[in-house]
């Protein structure tokens, strides 16, 4: 019997005509909205049925747009997406969507596990230090701007991503959007565009982009690293093996043009996790990562960086800066451990906190000292949990279908769960990314993931029994 959420697409047709029909209803479903600035008001009211036709029948894929755009910023690498708030309209129809198939129609349903209600214990922790914020304005404002957004959609991609044609899907916009952003960070390089420090490439910094860090640009672009890499080694058609290929090798060129360290550290260990799928030894696999960590450091040139490069003796001035950063979330934490400084107030509260002010305040650098400072003990330990959930999870699950009759593509993106996770951790020692897209996209596809495999195994398992019992009855 088909799954409640097959009844959602569109016909029965194969993977290339479901994205064409989903682009094509997509832009269907923000017709409307964009037609304001361009025609008149009844040709507008003309449209709204038909868009409403097509959101309440393809809430993946206006979930997906979403996602791509929030998280990949790509109507801030591409400007000229910038002026029709792409995002917005993309999360109008996808909540209105969500909300009539889970309440109307009752096609989605809604469950809960662990990892849900760990995200939820930290994420009501959140919004109770909001309110205790030193600057409540500022978290207030981060707040209603982007973490509650964030909240909503880590249930609706968790509930929306459950079948192998959305994992493929998936697959395909996440690296489309990685290569897309890459694209950009290249080109910026080699034309000499929105450098930092003379050498270290950014996206849309001029404009105040998220992507104007290098370090927070490294981190988006290895979350698709690691979807490109496991399609690489998984068992695919030779043509998606080959994008994979060529996604991940834009992919880590773009990130070596950050010069981040963190990056480079998410590279070492995203190719880690996949390398242990085809190198059985541990000895030999560290030798190639140390190599390889050499050669990535070469090649990025983290030397010739103006902060923390050769030409600082002992403890560059790039890695103080962290571990004075690193000190101040600490007093924070001991300051006001229940609640933490509040939502996106770290920069403002450094001067009060830190034993080293230079003349200006700095970021924490730190997922887990920004998660500390921020929300205090009792946040940092559920944010803790939480990743150790989802960790274990994503193990779990990649275990499970590695020997299961499944889809290769389910089995790629479990693979791609474990690496983005390692990844997280290993690049986000040194950038901060606790209240931000990454971890959450994670989070929901992990749970989502990690719910097909239980059904998809079970159903499995049914069957053999089944067939054994047959046989069983055949001899006799």
């Amino acid at each position: 019997m088909p799954p409640a959420s097959a009844g959602l697409s569109i016909g029965r047709a194969g993977r290339a005509g479901q994205i064409v029909w989903g682009g094509l209803g997509s832009c269907i479903a923000m017709a409307p909205l964009l037609a304001i600035k361009f025609a008149p008001i009844p040709i507008v009211f003309g449209f709204i049925p038909v868009a409403v036709v097509f959101a309440m029948r393809i809430p993946f894929l206006l979930c997906l747009g979403f996602v791509s755009f929030s998280f990949f910023r790509l109507h801030e690498a591409f400007p000229v997406l910038n002026p029709f708030k792409i995002p917005l309209l993309l999360a109008l129809p996808t909540l209105a969507s969500l909300v009539w198939h889970t309440f109307a129609t009752r096609q989605i349903k809604p469950y809960w596990n662990r990892e849900l209600s760990a995200f939820a214990v930290f994420f009501v922790l959140v919004t109770i230090g909001v309110i205790f914020a030193s600057n409540k304005p500022t978290a207030i404002s981060y707040w209603t701007g982007n973490y509650v957004k964030i909240g909503i959609m880590t249930l609706a991609i968790a509930w929306l991503t459950r079948e192998p044609k959305q994992f493929f899907t998936a697959n395909y916009a996440i690296v489309f959007s990685g290569v897309a952003v890459a694209y950009v960070a290249i080109f910026n390089k080699l034309n000499g565009l929105e450098l930092v420090e003379g050498t270290r490439v950014s996206i849309g910094r001029s404009m105040g982009s998220v992507l104007g860090d290098p370090n927070d640009l490294s981190l988006v672009l290895s979350f698709p690293l690691g979807f490109a890499i496991s399609l690489v080694i998984t068992k695919h058609r030779m043509w998606l093996r080959a994008l994979g290929l060529v996604a991940a090798c834009v992919i880590i060129y773009a990130i070596i043009c950050t010069q981040s360290r963190g990056g480079l550290l998410a590279i070492l260990a995203v190719s880690g996790i996949a390398g242990m799928q085809v190198i059985r030894s541990k000895l030999v696999l560290g030798g190639i990562g140390a190599v390889a960590g050499m050669v990535l450091l070469a090649a990025a040139g983290v030397n010739d960086r103006q902060s923390g490069g050769a030409h600082e003796e002992g403890i560059d001035e790039s890695a103080m800066g962290r571990i004075y950063a690193w000190g101040a979330a600490w007093n924070m934490a001991l300051k006001n451990p229940l609640t933490g400084v509040g939502l996106d107030n770290f920069t403002e509260n450094y001067f009060f906190y830190s034993t080293h002010w230079d003349g200006m305040n700095h970021a924490v650098h730190s997922t887990w000292f920004g998660v500390l400072g921020e929300t205090g003990f009792l946040g940092f330990i559920s944010f803790m949990t939480m990743m150790g959930f989802t960790i274990y999870r994503a193990v779990m699950t990649k275990r499970l279908l590695e020997h299961a009759d499944v889809p290769p593509i389910a089995k790629s993106t479990s693979l791609a769960m474990v690496a983005c996770l390692a990844g997280f951790c290993a690049s986000g020692t040194f950038l901060t990314q606790g209240f931000t897209w990454p971890i959450y996209v994670l989070i929901a596809m992990t749970v989502g993931v990690a719910e097909y495999a239980r059904g998809a195994v079970s159903e499995t398992g049914e069957s053999s029994r089944n067939s054994q019992q047959a046989g069983a009855r055949s001899c006799k």
